[in-house]
């Protein structure tokens, strides 16, 4: 099969390895001077990577997809496959959907789960719109874990920004409760904390953070306002601290559902 990988970053040339290493013809165009991996033509523009590949792998930036989209429609082969693997809006991959399909190719949304840097091919991928079934059996055949949505262009983004609130979120906050815990001469002992809460059953943890929450909000909001000032005596900013205290003041005002 003749692929086309645009981008060659992290997650591009990696992909476009894995391609190449299973006997497929890749084509891999980036603007910037990044290596070309063993066993990628290195092509000159967007439109000459694209002309005659059965399938176009996006590995950009979100904020190129659009023109990238628009620059390689023309040149795609009815047949093909554009698979936007960037970390585009769900509405921006409705739109790349509709410019991809209306040049008569086939368009999937692929939300990557996880950092490739770690897990390389085998990072697990959520897919959707009218090319998941063609991104299912391509990727799966070089090791990823793709599991394909009964849904259209934009919902596989969708699920991945449901995600990242927490997983993003949950970095930052282990991040801050780290550092000021590092300050105050406490790290190991806040590790140990933080490890312990992440560790066992997950659903029951959920559970009981959401039922705590709700039921003890305002008692927890005055408690945060407390660590943020300790937090800023210590010389650590305390940013999601306040973000947490103002969550806690919403929901300490939101009248609770009667169970």
């Amino acid at each position: 099969m003749k692929c086309a990988v645009i981008g060659l970053g992290e997650a591009g040339s990696r992909y476009a390895a894995a391609l190449a290493g299973h006997g497929h013809d890749v084509a891999g165009v980036d603007p910037s001077d990044k290596p070309t991996p063993p066993g990628i033509r290195r092509a000159g523009s967007i439109a000459h990577a694209v002309a005659d590949a059965d399938l176009v792998l996006v590995a950009t930036g979100a904020a190129a997809a659009p023109g990238i989209a628009k620059t390689a429609a023309p040149y795609l082969l009815p047949k093909a496959c554009y698979a936007d693997f960037t970390s585009s809006a769900p509405a921006t991959m409705e739109q790349l959907a509709q410019i991809v399909e209306d040049a008569g190719a086939s368009f999937a949304d692929v939300a990557i789960l996880g950092p490739v840097t770690w897990h390389g091919v085998q990072t697990p991928l959520l897919v959707s719109g009218s090319g998941g079934k063609a991104i299912y059996e391509l990727m799966s055949a070089v090791g990823a874990n793709v599991e394909v949505l009964d849904a259209p262009a934009g919902a596989a983004m969708a699920h991945k920004l449901l995600r990242s609130v927490f997983m993003k979120g949950l970095a930052a906050i282990v991040g801050e409760a780290v550092e000021a815990s590092r300050a105050a001469g406490y790290e190991q002992w806040a590790r140990n904390q933080i490890a312990a809460q992440l560790a066992g059953d997950g659903h029951a943890v959920i559970d009981r953070l959401l039922a705590g929450t709700e039921l003890h909000a305002e008692r927890r909001r005055l408690e945060m306002h407390d660590t943020a000032a300790y937090l800023d005596s210590l010389g650590v900013p305390p940013l999601m601290t306040h973000a947490t205290e103002t969550a806690l003041q919403r929901i300490a005002a939101t009248p609770r559902t009667s169970s």
